[in-house]
């Protein structure tokens, strides 16, 4: 019974979020329309949860680490977040390089 009930209302949550999105636009945009709102969601989770893991380093004062953490998360969040900006200054460095 359980099952059946978790089940259920897991689908009702999902059509519930999906719904305005498939609203939004034509029906034939469904998937670009719930890429880009899952899209915004997962770049509100990352920064949130890289500010709660900044905040333990922080407080267990463990500044070395801290600086390593934050190095890697800006690193992974510009090529995640920003791919076509960051293949352009590859470029772009990559041009300066060799003349």
């Amino acid at each position: 019974m359980r099952r059946i009930l978790f089940g259920t209302i897991t689908t009702l949550w999902a059509w519930l979020l999906v719904a305005p999105v498939y609203a939004a636009g034509d029906g034939e945009r469904v998937g670009e329309n719930v890429g880009h709102l899952l899209g915004g969601w997962a770049r509100s989770m990352y920064v949130g949860i890289a500010a709660v893991v900044a905040l333990v380093f922080l407080l267990n004062r463990k500044f070395a680490d801290l600086a390593v953490f934050m190095v890697a998360a800006v690193l992974v969040g510009g090529f995640v977040m920003a791919p076509n900006d960051i293949a352009g200054v590859v470029r772009d460095i990559w041009q300066t390089v060799t003349g």
